[in-house]
């Protein structure tokens, strides 16, 4: 069977990688030529590029050997050559799909901002109290992942349930390539197990929304303070009886694109307004980010699917221990595993999908 990734299936890489070479050739004739206005500009391009029009001589000679010992094989009548053919043939598969391998690492570490850390939210969906609960395992999920990643996590808003889940939860990941790592979970989550609220032992489906987005530096994004409405209020939830008395809870209502975030887990009302502004600040950069691609393309997907909340991307289903990535058709039986945060064949499969389907 063919590899579906495979890059010499997907003319998008395969035409960025002549391009580049192409681009390689011409700077080596302009610095050869004495011509080049900016030299420091061009020798950095040029280390910028080197490695990967290295990896696509690699590719190019791999692929040419492929031919060649296949072209052998169809025509080889002797069965001891075919065989020691076929093996060679192996061998020179694997090599591609490692070079292959390395070029999608290349096209992902450009992403400057795949490297920086990640707001997520997380908000139960339909199945009530079931919903809520799910909501907490999930937090779990990423608590779980972000400790094997040595990340780490700092709580920003959070309302809790009657059983205990999380009707919503707001926390940073801080740690290079967070985001990265857990932009492939934005959207809808869906779970299909017996509900501990459930008398008769009946499965129920339910949900939860994710939504992750990079955290945004302060020069990045400038919001004019006409533009916000600020209010305090008195916090409820778990910050005990001192956030009860006294208006330490925030909500920002952003009055241009109608954005409201809310702040109440700190004792602080200045630490719950900094932290209000920085998710604020996220939702509107990733906002202005998708406005900004769709009118270069509007048939462009900007995340892998349409990353939308109303998309269902992944289903986890507790009694076949089983868990479905709807994006990439990936079905794993590990569904124990990965509710202790391992969910790293899901995430590694996610990015080879991302480069092999985005224009680079």
């Amino acid at each position: 069977m063919e590899n579906k990734v495979a890059i010499s299936q997907k003319s998008g890489i395969e035409k960025k990688l002549c391009e580049i070479e192409d681009e390689y050739k011409k700077l080596i004739d302009i610095i050869a030529s004495g011509n080049g206005k900016d030299k420091g500009e061009i020798l950095k391009r040029l280390g910028e590029i080197e490695k990967l029009v290295s990896l696509k001589k690699d590719l190019d000679k791999v692929n040419q050997s492929i031919e060649e010992v296949t072209k052998i094989i169809e025509n080889e009548e002797d069965e001891e050559l075919k065989k020691l053919g076929k093996e060679e043939l192996e061998s020179l598969k694997k090599e591609k799909e490692d070079i292959e391998r390395k070029i999608k690492k290349y096209f992902f570490e450009r992403k400057k901002e795949n490297e920086k850390n990640a707001i997520m939210e997380i908000r139960a969906g339909i199945g009530g109290e079931e919903a809520s609960l799910f909501a907490t395992d999930l937090f779990r999920m990423y608590a779980k992942y972000c400790e094997k990643k040595n990340y780490k996590i700092e709580i920003y808003n959070s309302h809790p349930s009657e059983l205990g889940g999380f009707k919503e939860i707001i926390f940073l990941v801080k740690g290079k390539g967070a985001y990265g790592n857990l932009k492939f979970e934005r959207g809808v989550h869906r779970v299909q197990r017996i509900p501990i609220t459930e008398s008769s032992g009946r499965i129920h489906t339910s949900a939860a929304t994710v939504a992750v987005f990079p955290e945004v530096e302060e020069e990045e994004i400038k919001i004019d303070p006409k533009d916000l409405k600020i209010e305090t209020f008195r916090a409820s939830g778990h910050g005990g009886q001192h956030v009860n008395k006294t208006s330490s809870a925030v909500r920002i209502t952003h009055i241009p694109t109608g954005i409201v975030v809310s702040c109440q887990d700190e004792r602080s009302q200045i630490q719950n307004r900094a932290k209000a502004m920085k998710i604020l600040k996220a939702r509107l950069h990733y906002l202005y980010e998708k406005e900004r691609k769709e009118k270069i393309d509007k048939e462009r997907k900007s995340q892998i699917g349409t990353g939308e909340r109303s998309e269902k991307i992944r289903t986890y289903n507790f009694p076949q221990n089983r868990v479905t990535d709807h994006r990439i058709n990936l079905t794993l039986y590990n569904l124990d595993e990965v509710m202790e945060g391992n969910i790293d064949p899901l995430i590694e499969k996610l990015k080879e999908w991302e480069v092999e389907n985005e224009e680079i």
